[in-house]
């Protein structure tokens, strides 16, 4: 059983790490160059801007890296009930 869970501990760490790699791989580049293709408002912010952007970059890397290979342009509308009233 310990050897298992020493197993299963190590994987897990793996993974971990290797997710979290890709994701700073694929952030620098795209706070560089990529959030201003997908986020009309970030073209011509500053570097405090995408230093500050870069953690949740790498960590949701799979939702942003999906909306770079699909070309969306534009963030999506919040849809709430405030918004519907007005």
């Amino acid at each position: 059983m310990g050897k298992m869970l020493e197993t299963l501990s190590s994987v897990f760490v793996f993974t971990m790490t290797a997710y979290a790699a890709i994701g700073l791989a694929f952030g620098v580049p795209f706070v560089v160059w990529g959030v201003s293709r997908i986020d009309e408002e970030a073209r011509g912010a500053g570097i405090g801007f995408r230093l500050l952007i870069l953690p949740g970059v790498a960590a949701f890397w799979p939702f942003f890296a999906y909306r770079l290979a699909r070309r969306v342009e534009e963030p999506p509308v919040e849809r709430n009930p405030h918004r519907d009233r007005a």
